[in-house]
């Protein structure tokens, strides 16, 4: 059922699109030393936008974008770039929950929303 669902959402969702758009993102950032943070979380919401169902967003109190340096960076992200990309997948998700079959694609837009807003700390992992 992951697999039916992921496979409509790539292509009805607009998977592929958000995939792509955060790919280019990332690779854009990359391209400059400050950027690359930034870039690394753009992939990883790649990931997340293509393939979303079965996965899921946890806190990763380990990891090298938690802790005070990681809150300066997620501060940062969402002034710059978090703010305005969770709004547009709640546009997403209003327009896709309009009808009973677009549901399933909301929720998906609602948890990319949440992991754009502060992606620093958080892990996605297949649930």
């Amino acid at each position: 059922m992951r697999l039916l669902f992921n496979l409509l959402w790539i292509v009805f969702g607009g998977g592929f699109l958000i995939w792509l758009e955060y790919v280019i993102g990332g690779v854009l950032l990359c391209l400059t030393v400050v950027g690359v943070p930034f870039g690394v979380q753009c992939f990883k919401i790649a990931g997340m936008g293509l393939l979303p169902f079965g996965k899921e967003i946890q806190d990763d109190p380990t990891s090298a974008g938690a802790g005070f340096l990681g809150f300066v960076m997620n501060v940062v992200w969402f002034f710059v770039a978090g703010l305005w990309i969770c709004l547009s997948h709640l546009a997403l998700a209003l327009a896709t929950a309009v009808t009973i079959i677009g549901i399933p694609f909301a929720l998906q837009h609602v948890k990319l929303a949440a992991l754009a807003l502060a992606p620093f700390g958080k892990r996605v992992r297949t649930s």
